[in-house]
């Protein structure tokens, strides 16, 4: 069965653009022209994922996004975000509301199907060989997709269980970001290696206790530690 991604963006040509390049990729889709009737097909549809423009009449982009994030029925669906170069700022807080990925505009329609691949695959938990990690009071069921700290549920993102689940398997080994985008986005090239700084912090506010096992190796990139 094909998996429908919802596309919420009000420029026409745009609109137009993903729905064939992402129907020729064998995805179904379908579409929104403002924030609001964007949240209502989530919530309606739950496709399998949501490209998602910024800038949106009636309801903007990080509102739906923390929206999405919000509602335990839609919280699950990995978010890419389309931005212009200059909303740097906003595309930050939309990664830390939750956002998997985005993409700047203008795009490559080729490389915008690529990375609704990769974070697909990471929705869906593929590749890890192991079932169960564990460290100290931190635990992570592969098979079932479960992040707990001290026996309680921690609430992760595709992306972010990717993440945590690819540094843990690596543990006591440094991470340099570069290896973090190929390895965890799938990406290689020009690719700003700040979205792993932020989600690594929103990694860490969500592991809370367990947040001292991702450290900081200054000038290189992250380790997750043996011990803390």
């Amino acid at each position: 069965m094909s998996e429908t991604v919802l596309i919420v963006d009000d420029e026409p040509d745009v609109v137009d653009l993903l729905v064939y390049q992402l129907q020729r990729a064998g995805f179904k889709t379908i579409t929104a022209r403002d924030g609001n009737v964007g949240l209502e097909k989530a919530r309606d549809a739950l496709p399998a994922l949501v490209v998602l423009d910024l800038m949106l009449p009636g309801m903007d982009g990080t509102e739906v996004c923390k929206r999405l994030r919000a509602d335990p029925k839609t919280a699950g669906i990995p978010v890419i975000m389309l931005t212009a170069k200059a909303e740097e700022v906003d595309r930050i807080v939309g990664l830390e509301l939750g956002a998997d990925d985005y993409v700047t505009k203008p795009f490559s329609p080729r490389e915008l199907t690529l990375r609704v691949k990769s974070v697909l695959r990471r929705a869906r938990g593929e590749a890890s060989a192991s079932e169960v990690l564990k460290v100290g009071d931190l635990m992570v069921d592969t098979a079932k997709h479960t992040v707990t700290v001290k026996g309680k549920p921690v609430d992760l993102t595709a992306t972010e269980f990717k993440l945590l689940t690819t540094m843990m398997e690596r543990r006591g080994r440094v991470q340099t970001r570069d290896r973090l985008l190929t390895d965890v986005w799938g990406y290689e090239g020009d690719v700003d290696t700040r979205t792993i700084d932020t989600h690594v912090r929103r990694l860490r506010e969500k592991l809370g206790a367990a947040a001292d096992y991702v450290e900081t190796i200054r000038g290189v990139g992250y380790r997750f530690a043996e011990a803390v």
